[in-house]
């Protein structure tokens, strides 16, 4: 695959990746083929994809029904605009479903390409919505440290993750960031929310906008009674409520929708990622019909946002169909049932190595800590490169996983298709713990 090889650092810039470490080493890996919860390079490595490779491959790879629903779909209309109230029925059709499976009281389905495009629309619907009230001074957005947006204008000024920021600047004003609760508490995080809100002005604030669980930040779960507190505190100062739902969406959690696990309705949800498993781009906002009603009563004449792909009707068919098999095999509570055993696993794995902090899971969002000393949860120090290394020694063994290594943290997250099952849990776990205990004795650390 030399070939390949040299095409690929010619030619191809790839995403989030180093171009100096492209062009010097090549691509890591070429993939060729995937099937259920595993990958297959043109070497013919197979690989666990312990991160459904970027949070999305839910139902996992090589599902034929999606490939046979796209290819009918496309003989019969693959592409058709919905512009100027142009509609066809994928479209329709996902919309009603969408609408069928999310929170009480949100019903009505704006179409995107991808989570960034999500939480742009968002942000825009969200300061559109106080504008035709004649309040257009309520812009300001409102997010949390370490969370993740995306990548676009304004998904890239309301990630919370500083190194976002480097590439280009900030992209847009008009944002700020709270504390997040995870490593402190409710209380805490609360405190900081509402500083904020009275420094910027709630009559200045359009929305705060959060992730259920925080994904790229390290798999960070809240409280138990956190968004129940952050409910309140919108309400209270008449601020709307976007969740990001575009990891935690579509079983991830143990629910189709993150929000779910804390018993709170948020008056926007974003999705991408699992609403088509990953199989072709979409995404969107499911917005609340207090919303849409003032938007029906007040927004006058054309509303100038959409995407050229808003509703493609490929990748509604295929959104449909993967919903359908997420429902028909149970694929919602496999995810519960796993992320409880591959809790299990990781509660075992820090109980026989010594650099293991933290674990947690939520339904099949999980992560490990990696710390110097569990009893203080110190850490190691950067230059060591303990969690990039433990991913090296993953991928060796045939893992794919990610690390994270914000604010001098050292975390591994994981991810896994929600079809998997028990087994393949156990060979996964083995696998880390193999590898955390290669880099342990590496690091001169012996249990």
């Amino acid at each position: 695959m030399e070939n390949l090889t040299e095409i690929d650092k010619r030619h191809f810039i790839h995403p989030t990746s180093s171009i100096q470490q492209q062009q010097r080493d090549g691509a890591k890996v070429i993939m060729e083929k995937g099937e259920g919860i595993y990958l297959t390079d043109t070497n013919g490595n197979v690989y666990i994809d312990a991160m459904s490779s970027l949070w999305n491959v839910n139902i996992g790879h090589g599902r034929e029904e999606l490939a046979e629903v796209a290819a009918q779909q496309l003989k019969k209309l693959g592409y058709s605009s919905a512009f100027s109230t142009f509609s066809h029925e994928p479209a329709i059709k996902l919309a009603e479903k969408i609408a069928s499976i999310s929170p009480t009281g949100l019903n009505a389905v704006f179409f995107t390409s991808g989570g960034s495009e999500s939480n742009d629309s968002a942000i825009k619907l969200v300061r559109h919505y106080w504008k035709v009230q004649g309040k257009p001074d309520r812009r300001k957005i409102i997010a949390l440290k370490r969370g993740y947006h995306g990548v676009a204008a304004a998904s890239t000024s309301v990630t919370g993750i500083p190194e976002f920021w480097g590439m280009a600047g900030h992209m847009m004003t008009d944002f700020t960031h709270a504390e997040t609760p995870y490593g402190g508490n409710t209380e805490k995080a609360i405190a900081s929310l509402r500083q904020v809100i009275e420094e910027e002005g709630a009559e200045n604030i359009a929305a705060f906008l959060a992730e259920p669980v925080q994904g790229a930040g390290g798999v960070l779960i809240p409280p138990s009674d956190y968004f129940k507190e952050v409910r309140k505190l919108c309400d209270e100062y008449e601020i709307l409520f976007i969740a990001d739902e575009i990891i935690t969406g579509f079983g991830r959690t143990g629910k189709m929708f993150g929000m779910e696990k804390w018993g709170v309705t948020p008056d926007l949800m974003t999705f991408a990622k699992g609403v088509t498993s990953g199989y072709i781009p979409l995404g969107g906002v499911v917005v609340s019909d207090h919303i849409h009603n003032v938007l029906k009563e007040k927004s006058k004449g054309t509303l100038f946002h959409g995407f050229t792909y808003s509703g493609h009707p490929t990748a509604a068919a295929v959104a449909l169909k993967n919903i359908e098999i997420i429902e028909q095999e149970s694929l919602v509570e496999n995810s519960r049932k796993m992320g409880e055993e591959l809790l299990k696993g990781f509660k075992k794995m820090k109980g026989n190595l010594d650099i293991v902090g933290d674990v947690r899971t939520i339904g099949l969002l999980g992560a490990v800590g990696l710390v110097q000393d569990p009893a203080t949860n110190k850490r190691f120090t950067s230059d060591l490169n303990v969690a990039p290394r433990v991913i090296e020694a993953l991928h060796d063994r045939g893992v794919i996983c990610r690390p994270v290594t914000f604010e001098g943290t050292d975390i591994i997250c994981f991810a896994p298709p929600i079809v998997i099952d028990n087994k393949q849990i156990n060979t996964l776990v083995e696998k880390l713990h193999d590898s955390v205990l290669s880099v342990q004795k590496q690091l001169g650390v012996t249990s």
